[in-house]
């Protein structure tokens, strides 16, 4: 099981990050200051660092600069306010393998973070299925018998979570966080109109509505 080292001294969104990752699989450790951030992930008991630029005490960059010449060879995402060219290159340059600028949706986060981990000696799981239904994470697509449906990229990101969650009540909180992010309007309605989205491509009757809770793709 890998292990992901959070460096993010916001609350909101190392606790938003934490529940996340771990929901899907992973065990994680949150820091909260660059000291911390990189004495943690130089200890080799760490697969991931999801790195934030802005630490206290010691900032994102000088963490990512010792860690390189440390010659430790964790993998590195960097989570910036920043969005400029210029702080986008000088993390890629000091040694980043990738980036992602705030605000930012949960699942792209974690398919970032899924190929930063993929092993060579794993084969990739690239079509998820739910009974007749099924998900080509390639080319984005969803299958239903005879029939591909093309879907646009809120209705892929809503259709993953619930591929990758089949038969489970999910609810309306846990869907906006993780397709449309941390900065979420809780009041929204997005979700239900995204829900009706996918039961005219997938069926009406394959995504349920757990009343006053969400809702749960039925894989059968």
């Amino acid at each position: 099981m890998n292990r992901i080292l959070i460096a993010e001294d916001e609350e909101r969104i190392a606790s938003f990050l934490e529940k996340g990752l771990r929901g899907s699989g992973f065990v994680t450790t949150v820091v909260s200051d660059g000291l911390a951030a990189y004495e943690h992930a130089r200890t080799g008991e760490f697969d991931l660092l999801i790195l934030d630029i802005g630490l206290p005490l010691s900032d994102g960059f000088t963490v990512l600069r010792r860690l390189r010449e440390s010659r430790v060879g964790i993998a590195v995402i960097i989570l910036t306010a920043r969005d400029s060219v210029v702080d986008t290159v000088a993390g890629l340059e000091g040694g980043a393998d990738d980036y992602l600028s705030k605000p930012f949706a949960f699942e792209e986060l974690l398919a970032r973070v899924r190929l930063r981990l993929r092993s060579d000696r794993l084969p990739e799981v690239t079509v998820l299925k739910a009974g007749d239904l099924a998900l080509d994470l390639r080319t984005r697509r969803a299958h239903a018998a005879d029939r591909s449906i093309d879907l646009s990229t809120r209705e892929f990101a809503l259709a993953e979570v619930f591929f990758r969650h089949p038969d489970q009540v999910l609810t309306r909180e846990q869907l906006l966080s993780h397709v449309w992010g941390f900065d979420f309007d809780p009041g929204s309605n997005v979700v239900d109109v995204y829900v009706r989205y996918l039961r005219r491509k997938l069926g009406h009757d394959r995504i349920e509505t757990v009343r006053g809770t969400g809702y749960r793709l039925r894989a059968e």
